[in-house]
């Protein structure tokens, strides 16, 4: 998959292309639909399928300070994007001079000028331009005079997820934040990811037998409700079962929120310094001071088995 940062990063000779634009955080089962169709008509037309997205997020600079928490760094939605079929990504660089651009600007410069749209797919919410005045009525009104179609997809819940809310990025985002990662989970299609760089800690986990993986999370990232989870560690290419604590740590009076994953039952791990992803499967208790020790030491005792349990569950209903 081709990956353009800004319009001059497009080959001058590309041709003829099936576009869809959005931040896409996440690339949740909504943006998938959207994708997935994308990538299928491009096959159909036997053109390539084109991602357009935007960095940093747009409300970062059009409300500077709102930026929402992110689902998914772009390098993780550009994998995201890859696994279904995608051709190319263009990631916009979003300023105050880009944000300024009509909806019908932004798409003679980009849709016109650069990927020679033939298609453009897009969701029903879809607002693009100043002061987002864009819609897909206006996108599809730009086509009768710009020489391409839009076709719009449906996002509708399929499950239960959300109580039959519409697909969403900002759905996804409350879920997490509420600790409630099974739904965020059925809405992404997958278990919800941080990543990080890990760094030092107070290494108490060390001390009390059960070494943790300190992840200094990247900028604004979604991360869930303070508690202990179960999931994964991958480092290394390596995907380790673990169990996750999200807190501050109250045992030792902590003030810092932190990721710390403890890959089960591996012993002599040395990850300092390395980028980690930590995936959470499911919610196993919440976070907890205790009268002693030995109080802590079986509750993560527990927490582990429960952890283990909880894996091998999951993986053996996927087979």
């Amino acid at each position: 998959m081709q990956r353009w940062r800004g319009l001059e990063d497009i080959p001058q000779d590309w041709g003829r292309s099936v576009v869809t634009i959005g931040s896409y955080d996440g690339v949740h089962r909504g943006h998938q639909l959207i994708i997935g169709r994308a990538v299928e008509r491009a096959r159909e037309l036997g053109v390539p399928a084109v991602v357009v997205t935007f960095d940093p997020h747009p409300s970062e600079v059009v409300r500077p300070g709102s930026h929402p928490p992110l689902l998914a760094p772009h390098h993780r939605r550009a994998e995201l994007m890859a696994e279904l079929g995608v051709d190319a990504i263009l990631i916009l660089p979003f300023t105050a001079e880009f944000s300024k651009l009509s909806a019908a600007d932004f798409v003679v410069k980009v849709l016109v000028d650069k990927l020679h749209a033939r298609l453009v797919v897009e969701g029903p919410n879809f607002r693009f331009g100043h002061k987002a005045a864009g819609n897909v009525e206006v996108l599809a009104d730009l086509g009768r005079t710009y020489d391409y179609e839009v076709e719009v997809i449906d996002l509708r819940v399929r499950g239960e997820a959300g109580g039959g809310e519409p697909f969403s990025s900002t759905l996804t985002r409350r879920l997490v934040t509420e600790g409630d990662i099974e739904g965020a989970a059925e809405i992404l299609g997958r278990p919800h990811r941080v990543e990080g760089v890990v760094v030092r800690g107070a290494q108490r986990g060390r001390e009390l037998g059960y070494p943790t993986a300190n992840v200094e999370t990247l900028p604004h990232t979604a991360i869930p409700a303070d508690g202990v989870y179960a999931g994964w560690l991958t480092a290394a290419g390596e995907r380790m079962p673990a169990a996750i604590s999200v807190g501050t740590n109250p045992q030792f009076e902590g003030t810092d929120r932190t990721v710390e994953a403890y890959a089960i039952d591996r012993v002599g791990l040395d990850l300092y310094g390395l980028h980690v992803a930590v995936d959470f499967l499911a919610y196993v208790r919440g976070m907890a001071k205790f009268d002693s020790i030995e109080d802590l030491l079986e509750a993560i005792g527990n927490d582990v088995k429960r952890s283990t349990e909880l894996i091998e569950a999951y993986e053996a209903e996927r087979g």
